[in-house]
């Protein structure tokens, strides 16, 4: 399995519909069209003999390789060195609009800066996760991949009307596209692939992939002049913003919880999930920090998206059932789970799972979470309209009704539902905003019940969360088991971050969560949650571990771990998942929440400091 690339050896890049990986060998090894959560065009990353891919890199066996992005931007540049020459990769994604379009097209032009450099292309697609065959049919102008059930990836060379060369050397070998490029320092040749294309394929002039690159350029740079951030870490912290921003489908608002599926967070083992799809939860937090860094747009999309997500669970008499926890990126619901038997799963990891069996589960957290958001963006100008309050007074009355009982929890757990401690929090918190939105607004509500199981939740979490044996807050009643989840108690207001009870469970936590710097979820030997195998540590409870430390005045701590933390990214300031023993990340690739809690983390402390 020694093939496959480390998870954190790839960049990303995107158009705000879907996204491609590129690693630091210039290989997209992974890429879905026309959306985030659609079959893949490119997945050797889950499979590396049938999941295609489309390869740029140097003939020269004996090469260094360094891969950054362009300044502010989401372009990204792969350098290769040799003693003969250096060249580059350059690969972006022109940014579509706020409609959805099934044409996408990723750009990778090849540049030769010194010496000579001859570079070996190989465009292989496998259709719908390698399910489709399909028939390469090479053109004058370029070349069409088309496959059995309609879908096309459409070639387009990227050449100077002198250079007859590019096309005469389009090889068809087992319906895959070869090429060779031999450059000189200063020459640029390349591909533009395009889904949904509109027409055949055509030659594109340097002068109009300049274009292309420009607007691109300047894209991104617009938008993160936006940004209000001027604290430390102001490069890493950005750099998270631009990724988000590149996990966000543009027509609805929604952020996905990572642009890949079934990347392992044990390799070998089976906990390996689809994350293509927006959970409410991950998405609340993104309001947090778009709104923290100063990008209202994003959070008001994603506002105006969850409102639409509890106004259709309302029904017309009124009554709602449950919230889902997540939704494809279009706000349909239907993920149910699949396994791609076909394939081997990255680095053997199987099986390779699409769809998530999660989406049915109930998680009490939601609420909280939602009305936490909606409230927080109320407090920065944001409006609430009568018929969004409506539906989330529907919303509250349920919960009222149905907060004291067993649920599958934050960790989405398989092994049965448990009174989760976190779960009855976040019910606090979703009874305490909903209080504090009605007062300030002057709205009908049902202010008295709510009052009273607001009460109902805090009183019990205090008697049956809290732990004696362990001085600490734990996972679920009647278990002695701690719970990163919980790191949040103190950040929503359930705690005071100076009370003894509080620094009581920071400590227990510090003792049995965390290795070094890095924070566990939880222990699944002592709390089994329906899995075999282990994980590594929690990228996003390190951060809120930061977070958590900082309000508990506790800032050099704080600052320690954060700038530990740092030294875990890739090369690129990006982080999966997780993070094993041996520091190489696991899991889905980038994962949105953990960009989200950095920022959160990153505000926090930087303001304690200040304030110090």
């Amino acid at each position: 399995m020694d093939d496959y690339p480390l998870i954190e050896n790839h960049g990303l890049i995107g158009d705000l519909q879907t996204a491609a990986l590129v690693t630091t060998e210039g290989e997209v090894d992974w890429f879905c069209s026309p959306r985030f959560d659609s079959p893949s065009v490119f997945g050797a990353l889950l499979d590396r003999e049938k999941g295609g891919h489309c390869t740029v890199r140097p003939a020269h066996q004996t090469h260094a390789t360094k891969q950054l992005y362009l300044p502010d931007t989401a372009v990204l540049v792969t350098r290769f060195m040799t003693e003969a020459g250096a060249g580059e990769v350059l690969d972006f994604m022109p940014v579509t609009g706020t409609t959805a379009t099934p044409r996408h097209r990723l750009v990778r032009l090849v540049r030769c800066v010194r010496g000579s450099m001859t570079f070996q292309v190989e465009v292989a697609p496998r259709f719908d996760y390698g399910r489709k065959s399909h028939q390469l049919h090479i053109t004058q102008h370029g070349a069409v991949f088309a496959a059995e059930d309609g879908t096309q990836l459409t070639v387009h060379p990227i050449r100077e009307p002198e250079d007859e060369q590019l096309l005469d050397l389009l090889t068809d070998r087992d319906a895959d596209l070869h090429l060779s490029l031999s450059l000189r320092a200063g020459q640029h040749r390349g591909l533009l692939l395009e889904t949904g294309a509109e027409g055949p394929p055509e030659e594109i002039r340097l002068d109009a992939y300049q274009r292309l690159f420009d607007e691109t350029v300047a894209f991104w740079r617009s938008w993160l002049a936006q940004s209000r951030y001027t604290g430390r870490w102001r490069e890493v912290v950005e750099r998270s913003a631009i990724t988000l921003k590149l996990m966000t489908f543009a027509p609805s608002g929604a952020v996905v919880a990572a642009p890949t599926a079934a990347l392992p967070e044990q390799l070998g083992g089976e906990r390996n999930w689809d994350y293509r799809f927006t959970w409410i939860r991950d998405a609340s937090f993104s309001v947090y920090a778009l709104l923290g860094l100063g990008f209202t747009e994003e959070a008001r999309a994603f506002i105006i998206w969850l409102g639409d997500r509890v106004k259709e669970r309302a029904g017309s008499s009124g009554d709602t059932g449950p919230l889902n926890i997540m939704y494809k990126v279009d706000g349909s619901s239907e993920l149910e789970e699949q396994i791609l038997g076909h394939w081997e799963g990255y680095a053997g990891s199987a099986p390779v799972r699409i769809g998530n069996g999660a989406a049915t589960q109930l998680q009490l957290d939601i609420y909280g979470e939602a009305l936490d958001s909606i409230y927080f963006a109320h407090r920065h100008g944001f409006q609430v309209g009568h018929g969004g309050w409506t539906s989330m007074r529907a919303d509250l009355d349920w919960l009222a009704d149905h907060w004291d009982q067993a649920e599958e929890g934050i960790w989405e757990t398989r092994g049965g539902r448990q009174d989760f401690t976190y779960g009855r929090v976040m019910a606090w918190v979703a009874f305490d905003r909903a209080l504090r939105l009605a007062e300030s607004k002057g709205w009908p509500s049902a202010a008295g019940r709510w009052h009273a199981e607001r009460d109902a939740v805090y009183e019990q979490v205090m008697a049956k969360g809290w732990s004696e044996d362990r001085r600490a807050f734990v996972q679920h009643y009647g278990s002695e088991v701690l719970d990163s989840s919980l790191l949040r108690m103190a950040t929503v207001g359930f705690l005071s971050p100076e009370d003894p009870l509080w620094a009581s469970t920071l400590d227990a936590m510090e003792e049995e969560l965390v290795s070094d710097s890095l924070v566990y979820r939880y222990n699944p030997d002592a709390s089994p949650d329906g899995l075999r195998g282990s994980e590594g540590t929690f990228s996003l409870c390190t951060f809120m571990y930061v977070d958590a430390l900082a309000r508990a005045g506790r800032i050099d701590r704080a600052r320690l771990v954060f700038e530990k933390m740092m030294g875990y990214a890739n090369h690129l300031g990006l982080y999966s998942e997780e993070i094993d023993p041996t520091g190489r990340q696991l899991g889905n690739f980038p994962q949105a929440f953990t960009h989200l809690a950095l920022i959160d983390s990153a505000l926090t402390l930087n303001e304690a400091l200040d304030r110090r």
